[in-house]
């Protein structure tokens, strides 16, 4: 099956759109630490909290924009599959109609349930109720852009040209950067400013995916209209993909208000650096499987489920590997990274903590991402997200019970990292009965494939850390130990021969 054609027409697809994606992520990671770094000196560590903590209720409506891009995304390769340029025209336009309509519910619903819980729940600075406000009215906003963009992003990922993806992604890039310098040059409430203008980035972005899809993809002109038998089909999947989303979303932004809620601002801003770690390293691992996703659903549709499973499984591997690499200097030397980073006058006590505590959780949540893709394309969510819906949906009840009984505020993580080892557990039992994936396959090739790769890497890091005293050169020590050995362990124990091969080839000295 490797040898044949089409396989590896796919195969070089997959490895383009990586490398057009990773070249973004790169890209978007040194903007990224320049970024955060100007934002929270400018706005200090107080506003930055509130921001994060307005951020992060707005964001709690994401489960509807992340629901229906999957179910667009889905429904768009689908058909693409097929070749059906009507249906997808169909697909397309039912999509731009389903997400007005969403968008202006949103805003019904979101403006006075927003306005009492800025003015009566969150646990705000003295005199900053005002600036709140007006965040949430940006961030509200900005959200509602970015919903009326999904049909678009969903087309460009369904049509795999994801250098128009990561050159747009390269411009909003430097946009936030332009927003962060401009916050050192204004005299007006900095929070206030920032807010507004994100919005205006967002803006832009949903100009420049709207412009590209309808220079670049027919189905994008079909305008809007609202197929009866489509919209059904994609409400019914977004509903139950959804539940998932919602609950994902809870555990995250609703902690983040528990934290909130239970120990101010402070703690937020020490949260929302640890989730601006989380996402750089996220860009590594999201580069990969926006590039095999794709590839997941159509091989299953048609057919070659085979294929699909191959690719599920790397997408596990290389997920984890690629956040294990990252990881592993921030599991020793976080402290000092972060110092270095966004200067250590504002980088609040215990962030290192959170920080740690934040990528453990990121191994386990995407550990199973790829596997969720087999079970979209399949169409059989039903029993798979009601199962793992109700298990990771403990963690916001946990998390407050242990708060109420006064856990200090990194329990949060400990609770999620306990629910998602018994979910990613129970999640490979569900893929057996619901696609047929063999639990022996996701053992072999993933976890014992990993497993040497974590165990070498940790122990010659932590002897580097143990012996080196501490200062640059031991963070220098830890990074060059970390890095090569987890490079070095991973082609030694976790790539197939076919991937030690590919390897080979690229690189002239391993050449034989």
């Amino acid at each position: 099956m490797e040898g044949s054609p089409q396989i590896s027409d796919n195969s070089r697809r997959i490895a383009r759109n990586t490398l057009a994606l990773y070249s973004r992520m790169l890209l978007l990671m040194v903007i990224g630490l320049f970024t955060a770094r100007i934002v929270l000196g400018a706005l200090g560590i107080e506003d930055r909290g509130v921001y994060d903590t307005v951020g992060s209720f707005v964001s709690m409506m994401a489960i509807i924009t992340s629901s229906l891009s999957t179910a667009i995304s889905r429904f768009l390769t689908v058909e693409m599959g097929k070749g059906d340029i009507a249906s997808l025209r169909k697909v397309f336009a039912t999509a731009n109609a389903i997400m007005l309509i969403v968008a202006a519910g949103v805003v019904l619903l979101a403006e006075p349930i927003g306005i009492w819980y800025v003015d009566n729940v969150m646990n705000l600075p003295d005199g900053r109720l005002p600036a709140a406000r007006w965040v949430f009215q940006f961030s509200l906003a900005t959200f509602v852009i970015n919903m009326l963009s999904v049909p678009y992003n969903a087309t460009i990922i369904a049509h795999e040209k994801m250098s128009a993806f990561a050159v747009i992604g390269v411009i909003e890039g430097i946009c936030k950067l332009l927003v962060a310098l401009a916050l050192l040059k204004v005299s007006m409430d900095k929070l206030v400013l920032y807010a507004l203008l994100m919005c205006c980035v967002a803006l832009l972005v949903r100009f420049l995916y709207a412009s590209y899809c309808r220079h670049c993809f027919v189905e994008s002109r079909a305008g809007i209209r609202f197929d009866k038998d489509y919209s059904k089909q994609m409400l019914g999947f977004a509903g139950w993909n959804g539940l998932s989303y919602g609950v994902y979303l809870v555990n995250i932004q609703g902690v983040t208000q528990l934290v909130n809620y239970f120990f101010g601002v402070v703690f937020n801003t020490m949260r929302g650096i640890a989730f601006n770690v989380e996402n750089m390293v996220k860009q590594f691992v999201t580069s990969v499987l926006q590039a095999i996703n794709p590839q997941i659903t159509k091989s299953y549709v048609s057919g070659d489920t085979g294929y699909s499973y191959s690719l599920v499984c790397k997408g596990a591997k290389y997920s984890f590997l690629i956040i294990f690499l990252l990881a592993v200097p921030f599991l020793f030397e976080a402290e000092m990274l972060l110092a270095i980073w966004l200067k250590a006058e504002f980088v609040p006590e215990g962030t290192a903590l959170f920080t740690r505590l934040t990528l453990l959780c990121l191994l386990l949540d995407l550990l199973m991402t790829s596997s969720s893709t087999l079970v979209q394309a399949s169409g059989r969510i039903r029993k798979f997200y009601i199962v793992t819906s109700c298990i990771t949906f403990l963690i916001f009840p946990l998390t407050w019970l242990c708060f109420r009984l006064g856990a200090p505020a990194y329990f949060c993580y400990l609770v999620f990292i306990g629910v998602y080892i018994v979910n990613d557990i129970v999640k490979l039992f569900l893929l057996r009965e619901t696609v047929g994936l063999p639990i022996s396959l996701f053992l072999k090739e993933v976890i014992l494939k990993v497993l040497p790769v974590v165990a070498v890497t940790l122990l010659l890091t932590f002897l580097v850390w143990k012996l080196v005293p501490q200062g640059v050169w031991r963070l220098l020590a830890v990074l060059f130990t970390g890095t090569l050995s987890t490079i070095v362990t991973t082609y030694a124990f976790a790539l197939t021969a076919g991937e030690r091969e590919f390897v080979r080839s690229k690189i002239p000295f391993l050449r034989k």
